[in-house]
């Protein structure tokens, strides 16, 4: 086997999302990097829907960005349409979506890649780790050749046996007309790492000109757009709208009539899909009750014909999937650019990684993204981050990486996967994260930024802004508590214009405020602030104070969150010679080996009847 000179501190295998966030966080951290693709050319492809963000995928962006990552300011350079989710409700689940030129996103990152300094980006399909001594020292590609590395970030995506559905005719493909990797994933076997199957999907992507867009409703994105970064001042790119239409009747007959036909419901998938996505197939069959289903039609980009056609999703052959799209209204003329398919591939049981997304297994490997099991864009780049922060510490033999539940919503997934593991597809959802309020896309920047400063991939010009921030913050709130209204005819006259009840005697401002009535409008008309604030210093404090008594309750279950998460088990701490915990206790918590007795306390099944046991043992060990 030859072996390429150079030897890297990382060596980055998969060029998605993952892998691309993966590599620039250990390159920016002072790493040499090797990150690999099988095509150049797909490099933060966008195979599935031309969106990023979303419900609490929208947060683990923000997150990624105030870090130091890049997907939120290549979404800006190349997002065609901007939303903000779920705004009639509470600011925890307000959620960032854009919709992206895929075509665009792929080129920005690329670009941001290549020149990235320390980072070398090679074409080579990875098919065998190079493991001595139970830690890996480099990879060997399908030709034979080798490459050295201290550490390997594993970021496959769909690659590993994957397996495109069309109807009965199956191709081995990591996505439809690629190559997938069948190496890789056998060799994981025989290193001894347990594999599942899972199955995921696309929908039929349509000609723009065979549409006629009068039959659907437009939706146009936010007027006053917000950029996604933190980094980014103002949206420059075109804003183009989305169409929502519907199925029928005779489209659902025609999915009914042809289940036998499906990949899904025909027998030839085996893995496990994701309920929150599920196919039309799986519509029909589980919402029988339904007459209709939501059709959004999506651009993939500015200069391109094709249209994502969300909500029809299916395994079905060719010919029957042009009678299924045809029988939707508007879409009686379409052509299919491209068909709808299934996809199979294999995923690696995450309960086998350390919460640094190490695995116990071989060190100095990291997975990253729907190796794990997880779906979406957002998920794999937050897993990315955290893998190549991990790997470049672990390099620099300085201290893990590793954020609790209270501090991020990347910090919940990882903490869901290498506890609980997952049997479907992971998806990220805000009702996952239990201190929510906390853990705004608002405040990202000032929970995470200084601790990107930390890591070396924030600046200092930028923690200095953000500690000023923050210190307007604290300012304007503790101002707008001190501050006495007194009744006038005035001020009453302004509350009663607002339909808010007029004042009697003195009442400090942050109660006027916290009327549901009111926002921070009324603070600037009764007693405005003598120094001008900017938007997010103004968004802060009034959220600070309207929900001050919510986020107090936060704040208390987050410290006894953090007294059971601060009882560290050490990592040779042998379940077995405990007496008092049952077979079953004791194979779940070996199974998983938690780093804390918090860790411990979220295993599906352990019970507190165990963690009582365990904190005693524990203090005699």
């Amino acid at each position: 086997m030859g072996i390429y000179g150079k030897k890297y501190d990382v060596i980055v295998v998969g060029a998605g999302h993952a892998g691309c966030e993966a590599a620039l966080a250990a390159a920016r951290m002072g790493c040499t990097v090797m990150l690999t693709a099988i095509d150049l050319d797909k490099v933060a492809a966008m195979p599935c829907s031309p969106s990023v963000g979303g419900m609490a995928k929208g947060q683990l962006v923000k997150e990624i960005d105030a870090l130091g990552g890049e997907m939120a300011k290549i979404t800006d350079q190349t997002a065609i349409q901007y939303r903000i989710l779920n705004t009639k409700k509470g600011p925890a689940v307000h959620s960032s979506r854009t919709q992206n030129d895929k075509i665009r996103y792929h080129i920005a990152m690329k670009a941001v890649v290549e020149r990235q300094p320390n980072l070398d980006l090679r074409q080579a399909l990875v098919e065998r780790l190079i493991v001595e001594d139970g830690k890996v020292i480099g990879v060997e590609d399908h030709t034979g050749f080798g490459y050295q590395a201290q550490t390997v970030i594993l970021a496959t995506g769909t690659f590993l046996s994957g397996l495109v559905h069309i109807g009965f005719k199956s191709i081995r493909a990591g996505r439809a007309g690629e190559f997938a990797s069948y190496g890789l994933p056998e060799h994981l076997k025989e290193l001894g790492f347990q594999l599942g199957r899972m199955k995921t999907g696309t929908p039929p992507r349509l000609k723009k000109s065979t549409i006629d867009f009068s039959k659907f409703e437009r939706h146009d994105g936010d007027e006053n757009p917000r950029p996604f970064s933190f980094f980014t001042e103002k949206v420059t790119v075109s804003q183009v709208p989305c169409y929502m239409g519907h199925t029928n009747e005779q489209s659902r007959k025609i999915v009914q009539d042809n289940l036998k036909y499906s990949a899904l419901y025909g027998g030839m998938i085996k893995g496990i899909s994701a309920r929150y996505c599920p196919s039309f197939e799986d519509k029909v069959v589980k919402f029988s009750h339904r007459e209709s289903h939501h059709v959004i039609l999506e651009p993939e980009g500015l200069d391109t014909e094709e249209i994502y056609a969300s909500g029809l999703g299916n395994s079905l052959p060719v010919e029957i999937q042009i009678r299924f799209v045809r029988s939707v209204e508007g879409l009686g003329q379409a052509e299919i650019m491209r068909p709808a398919y299934a996809i199979e591939y294999d995923y690696v049981n995450p309960v086998q990684l350390k919460p640094t997304l190490e695995t116990k297994l071989i060190s100095g490997l990291f997975m990253a993204g729907q190796i794990n099991g997880t779906s979406g864009y957002e998920e794999a780049a937050a897993q990315g981050m955290w893998a190549g922060i991990n790997a470049a510490c672990k390099v620099q033999t300085r201290p893990p990486f590793i954020l609790d539940r209270s501090q991020a919503y990347m910090a919940v997934m990882t903490d869901d996967l290498v506890t609980r593991g997952t049997r479907e597809p992971y998806r990220m959802f805000t009702s996952r994260a239990e201190y929510r309020l906390m853990l705004r896309e608002d405040n990202a920047d000032l929970r995470l930024m200084e601790i990107g400063h930390g890591l070396g991939l924030i600046d200092s010009d930028t923690l200095k802004d953000v500690k000023e921030r923050r210190k307007q913050i604290d300012s304007e709130v503790a101002r707008i508590k001190k501050t006495v209204i007194k009744p006038s005819e005035q001020v009453n006259v302004y509350l009663e214009s607002l339909s808010s009840k007029p004042i009697n005697d003195g009442v400090f401002l942050d109660q006027i405020l916290k009327r549901g009535e009111l926002d921070y409008d009324a603070v600037r008309t009764l007693s405005p602030s003598p120094e001008p604030l900017c938007q997010s210093v103004i968004q802060q404090a009034e959220t600070e104070i309207k929900y001050e008594g919510y986020i107090s309750r936060q704040l208390r279950e987050i410290e006894k969150f953090r007294h059971l998460e601060s009882m560290k088990i050490p990592e040779n701490f042998d379940y077995r010679n405990v007496n008092s915990l049952s077979n079953e206790m004791k194979e779940k918590l070996s199974a998983v080996k938690p780093a804390s007795l918090g860790q411990a306390s979220r295993i599906d099944g352990v019970t507190p009847a165990a963690i009582s046991v365990l904190m005693v043992a524990l203090k005699a060990f």
